[in-house]
Parts: structure tokens; sequence; C-alpha cells
């Protein structure tokens, strides 16, 4: 049988140069500045190339109605899609729908080549209100580097 205290003294023999030793203590962080320092620089190269390669950006996309503000009852509604810098978009779909103003249905358009689209809606306020809203949204045109992620524009329906 082993004699527990010759074991226990053996182990703290073993153990005495590690505590006496200094450079874990002093060399450990500055491994861990080193490794800091060097991912830190990494990561900023690979975000810089990131940024540089403009085919992985999309472009939002806005309407812009003309009029903005109609009164209620049947009227022609010009959507233009325009890019962020303000180029017209061709192709895609503009919708419009009831906001806190009513429609029969929803209305749809696609633009053409100068980025417009022309609607007929029929908006309707209801009783005691006056003021409402249509919505908008905007499908970009399939295989191009558009999105629409924000919100768009409205129109605003008052009482004639």
């Amino acid at each position: 049988m082993l004699d527990p205290s010759r074991v226990r003294g053996t182990v703290v023999d073993r153990l005495a140069p590690l505590r006496e030793d200094q450079r874990a203590i002093e060399g450990l962080p500055v491994r861990l500045v080193v490794s800091l320092v060097v991912g830190a620089a990494c990561l900023s190269v690979m975000l810089n190339l990131v940024n540089g390669v403009g085919g992985l950006a999309a472009a939002e996309v806005d309407v812009r109605p003309t009029p903005e503000v109609v009164e209620a009852g049947p009227q022609e509604l010009t959507l233009r899609v325009v890019d962020a810098e303000g180029d017209p978009v061709s192709g895609a779909t503009v919708i419009v729908d009831g906001g806190t103003a009513s429609l029969d249905g929803v209305a749809t358009a696609k633009t053409g080549a100068d980025g417009t689209a022309t609607v007929s809606v029929d908006p309707q306020l209801g009783a005691n209100q006056a003021e409402g809203t249509l919505t908008l949204d905007v499908k970009p045109p399939a295989g191009g580097s558009y999105v629409d992620r924000r919100e768009n524009s409205h129109v605003l329906v008052i009482q004639g």
C-alpha cells in the first residue's frame, strides 16, 4: 500500500519549480497582445477587401409619386422608381395598396425605360375621416442589384 503522505510530498516537490517560474505569468499577456494585434490587422484587411468589391453591393430603390396629395375619388398616379443616385429603374413592379385610405383591391404597374409607371386608383375615405394614405411598394427587377428594404413614400388622400 502507498503511503498518502509520501505521494503528496512527491506531487508537491514536482510542482515547486513551476510555482517559482515567473516566465508563464509574464509571457501569457504578451502572447495575448500579439495575437490581438495580428487578429485586428487581419480583420481590417479583410473588411477593406469586402468593401472594395462593388459587385456585392445592392442599391436601394424608392418610389416618387406624382402627385403626392390627391383627393378621394378616381385618380391617375405617375410613379417614378429611382435608385439611390436618383437614376430611373426600368422593369420594376410598383404596387399601390390602401393604407389608412381604402382601395378596391391592389393596383400594380411595371416601370418603363424612363422608370415611370402610371396606375389608376379610386381611393376612398371613411366616414368622419379627413385624410388617409396609400402605401407604395416596389418589387425590383429580377436579375438586377436592386433591393427595397426601407419604407417608401406614401400618397396622401384628402377629402375633396
